[in-house]
């Protein structure tokens, strides 16, 4: 399925922020921002696609966070408030702009939403 090794490509691509530590400069800072914002995309269509394969019918119109709900009743994913924090802090990308926010985002990826991604490369997606 293309849009699962689409995923996988952008997490590794994400895993990389890892690397950069405080204080962080405009462009590093927007950088991080932009991967997680890439990676949280692929991830919500790659549930989709496997969703949608598995025959779900919710999952062929469904936004995010209708997807995110029945990825969690499908037991494909195991923490539903932490996908639901990482929709939040995606629809928070368009205020980037301003620092805080964006030291948020990179915080909550580094110590939060990867792990969440990582989960989601598991036998789940796998299968």
């Amino acid at each position: 399925m293309q849009k699962v090794e689409n995923f996988r490509k952008a997490l590794a691509n994400l895993k990389m922020i890892r690397d950069y530590a405080e204080p962080y400069g405009t462009v590093e800072l927007t950088g991080m921002v932009a991967l997680f914002e890439i990676c949280f995309e692929q991830a919500w269509k790659a549930i989709k696609e496997t969703l949608e394969h598995a025959g779900f019918d919710e999952s062929r119109t469904g936004s995010p966070r209708q997807i995110l709900k029945t990825a969690y009743r499908a037991r494909m994913i195991q923490d539903e408030e932490g996908w639901l924090s990482a929709l939040e802090a995606r629809n928070n990308v368009a205020h980037a702009y301003n620092e805080a926010i964006a030291l948020d985002i990179v915080r909550q990826t580094k110590e939060r939403f990867i792990g969440l991604f990582d989960e989601l490369i598991a036998p789940p997606i796998n299968s």
